[in-house]
């Protein structure tokens, strides 16, 4: 029996979450440890839904009744017993929804400390009376400025953009952000009875009534007598007017419905607020200064810029205080830019910031806390970085295992593998083909377990092997490109050919590829898949985002009980009402409300999770239900649609692409950036392919275990080899060193990056003296 007061090991018993099968497994503490295995083993369950869920839990447990309650509580994990488990804190990829006010100061909590350095020993003008620190924050009532209140822009619109055809009258429809249907309608009869005149061309009404129908302010109400009908009786009611620009502005800014907000944004112009110019702040805040500068003017330098001017600060004023404010502001945005995120600014806004630029900038904050003694769990910190600055990742991580912590991290950068003291390899395939651990020990015992998907690649690895790179059919030129750190870059993509566009952490891979739209001459057909999710919400799911629902829903309507009950495709839909069980909506779990206690949520006391009604449970194709078939993976549904041609092209592709573990039915909520980035891929390779096409993906392989990168890259170059152009924005040297271009961007980050420094074969780009991106090109090409 082992001293559970002082055991070094996190002990796991029967763990069974997900795909688990049982798992039993001894972790060391106070080391560094990778979890490995291909994409859907169980590893993220084993390590985020066993380990840090059960920790969580815990600490759950210890908090007050009264507290907890107000805490979104998770479930207990499914596992037998875990001992020697520690406080857990976990560093996962998934991002909040986007906020326009959330910055990299906010998430670092590093525009706290600006904000009291300018508060206690800012320069102020003669007399004005000192101000809080919050009186510096564009968040705030006492510091955000009261035109565009701390959002830095305004919207705003013209008749131009209101009035698209001045030849239209206003009910034929000359006033296109007024809304459709009856709201549209009641518009344009509450003007009629208010005397304009709404069958005139608009050209023709005089301009002060084109004035005031567009921008007043003003709501009056009147009785509105609708035009009679034949068959319709219409009562007089009493109708509100409301101006195009109100109505525009208050859907863009108040409406819940993305679509709508989309719309009324088309008829809106963004510019800086003319009171702050874009900084944010009231003029008494933007009228203290440190070293010459508004705390505006220090938000927007690069970090590495921002320490250098803090270090080197003047005299005068209150020289301890800005001493100390100094010293502690430099030593927290080291631990920033030892992380590779010297070229990000303050106030820099996190929607624009990549999951692995997050992730890195709250593992800064953690750095700084100060805490020992816990297990950090961390989701591919490695993700979104260039080979040179995973080097710094290393050497943060060893920082957090020398303070007293234990460093979990689900990885499939092979450097950080190796790094690791222990290594927990789960596998050997996935869904129902793993859930095993295969090892658990120091990476190189690994080379023993020929069952391991991670061996041939940590211990086998040969040079990439020689390849004729492809000629180009043309040439794709951006023109100048200026945004971001870009200034005036022109640089050119080949066509029919793989592209990589490399290059360190904010050089500005991302904003030049975003530069390749359909209107530039050769581009025809383009398609962008990015990372996004396929979906907010569990109603969407892998069949309905692939077209794959539609078909088995048509399945069903043809068998012989659904004909003679007479049920449509609408029966075996859960999101609609008829076949789908009504106590749960369609959503097959209900929330409980416990007293005291936070409401959690349990399977549906009527249909058990299968989100359908009995009767329409008694329909069955060839023996299964419709719940039962959505709880199908993909290799299973493969197999069980075989001989249906619209089912398998879909199965097929979703196969191809290496995700046949997942469940037809698996909400788009669970799946990660990279499994949602290739069913998109999926959904788009399914349709046949008429005209050329051009792909861009932005870091294709992240999340991807080296043998599902191998997957996906056979379905790359058969695009390519089918006369498609590929291009792809890629860290991963392995990948780059299949490509037939690459375009190397930089040299740095941010300030400092923004150039093309390399293009050209992979073996030329190889042996630039430029490219930091060359040494390991020429590495991964056996160089």
């Amino acid at each position: 029996m082992h001293d559970r007061s002082h055991d070094p090991y996190v002990r796991v018993r029967g763990a069974r979450e997900h795909n688990l099968a049982g798992v039993d497994v001894d972790i060391p503490r106070d080391a560094l440890v990778a979890f490995t295995g291909v994409s859907g083993s169980g590893k993220s369950s084993l390590a985020f839904g066993t380990i840090y869920a059960e920790a969580q839990r815990r600490y759950f447990e210890s908090v007050a009744p009264y507290a907890r309650r107000l805490i979104h509580q998770v479930g207990a994990p499914a596992v037998g017993e875990i001992t020697g488990l520690p406080p857990a804190v976990s560093l996962e990829q998934r991002r909040s929804s986007p906020n326009a006010r959330s910055s990299v100061g906010t998430v670092t909590t590093l525009s706290n400390s600006l904000r009291m350095l300018f508060s206690r020993a800012g320069r102020y003008p003669e007399g004005a009376p000192r101000l809080d620190s919050d009186a510096f924050s564009p968040n705030t009532a006492a510091g955000a400025c009261p035109s565009c209140h701390g959002i830095g822009r305004i919207h705003e619109t013209s008749e131009e953009l209101l009035v698209p055809d001045r030849d239209l009258s206003i009910r034929q429809g000359a006033v296109a952000a007024w809304p459709g249907a009856w709201q549209g309608k009641n518009l344009r009869d509450v003007l009629d009875t208010l005397g304009y005149d709404v069958d005139r061309p608009w050209r023709e009404l005089d301009a002060k009534d084109r004035e005031w129908i567009l921008f007043t302010d003003e709501q009056p109400v009147v009785t509105v007598h609708p035009v009679r009908e034949a068959g319709r009786i219409q009562r007089p009611y009493q109708g509100t007017y409301m101006s195009a620009r109100r109505y525009v502005l208050r859907t863009f800014a108040d409406s819940k419905s993305t679509t709508l907000r989309a719309k009324a944004e088309r008829f809106l112009t963004s510019a800086p607020c003319p009171v702050c110019g874009g900084s944010r702040l009231r003029p008494e805040a933007l009228a203290v200064t440190f070293a010459g500068r508004t705390i505006a003017e220090l938000a927007a330098l690069p970090l590495t810029v921002l320490a250098g001017l803090l270090a080197a600060r003047p005299p005068g004023g209150d020289a301890e205080t800005a001493r100390v404010l100094t010293e502690d502001l430099v030593a927290r945005i080291s631990t920033v830019t030892e992380l590779g995120l010297g070229y990000l600014s303050l106030d820099r806004a996190t929607p624009t910031l990549s999951n692995g630029e997050l992730q890195r900038l709250r593992l800064a904050t953690q750095l700084r806390s100060g805490l020992f003694g816990v297990v950090y769990v961390l989701d591919e910190p490695s993700a979104g970085l260039h080979p040179a600055d995973t080097e710094a990742l290393l050497v943060v991580l060893d920082r957090l295992k020398a303070a007293g912590n234990s460093v979990f991290v689900v990885e499939h950068h092979l450097d950080v593998v190796r790094h690791a003291d222990w290594l927990v390899d789960v596998g050997p395939r996935a869904g129902v083909h793993g859930g095993r651990v295969l090892h658990s020990g120091p990476p190189h015992e690994l080379a023993a377990v020929e069952a391991s998907a991670t061996r041939r690649f940590l211990f086998d690895r040969e040079p990439a092997p020689a390849r004729t790179v492809r000629t180009p059919a043309g040439w794709l030129r951006t023109g100048q490109v200026t945004r971001h750190n870009l200034r005036a870059v022109d640089a050119a993509f080949p066509v029919g050919v793989l592209t990589a566009v490399t290059g360190v952490s904010g050089s500005g891979k991302s904003t030049l590829v975003g530069a390749l739209t359909e209107e530039l001459p050769g581009v025809g057909r383009l398609v962008t898949v990015d990372q996004r999710p396929i979906g907010r919400t569990p109603r969407s799911n892998l069949a309905t985002y692939t077209g794959l629902f539609d078909v088995v829903r048509k399945l069903f309507t043809e068998t012989e009980e659904a004909r003679a009950r007479g049920y449509k495709a609408g029966r075996f839909s859960f999101n609609v009402s008829g076949g789908r069980c009504e106590t749960c909506q369609g959503e097959g779990f209900v929330s409980v409300e416990l007293l005291f206690l936070p409401s959690t949520y349990a399977p549906c006391p009527d249909c058990h999770g299968a989100r359908y009604n009995p009767e329409t449970l008694q329909v069955r194709l060839r023996g299964l239900t419709i719940a039962e078939v959505l709880d199908l993976t993909v290799e299973s549904a493969a197999a069980f649609f075989d001989g249906t041609p619209a089912a398998t092209r879909s199965l097929r592709t979703l196969l191809d692409l290496g995700l046949g573990y997942l469940r037809l039915g698996q909400p788009a909520t669970e799946l990660s950036g990279g499994e949602a980035q290739r069913v998109k891929l999926a959904s788009e390779l399914q349709r046949p392919h008429r005209s050329p096409t051009l792909y861009v993906l932005d870091e294709p392989t992240t999340g991807l275990h080296p043998a599902d990168v191998e997957v996906l890259m056979r379905q790359l170059h058969g695009l390519v080899d089918a006369g498609h152009s590929v291009i792809v924005v890629e860290h991963d040297m392995d990948v780059v060193a299949t490509a037939d271009w690459v375009v190397d961007l930089g040299p740095g980050g941010g300030d400092e990056g923004g150039l093309v420094v390399a293009a050209g074969p992979p073996a030329e780009v190889a042996a630039s003296p430029a490219s930091r991106t060359a040494p390991y090109l020429a590495r991964a090409l056996g160089g």
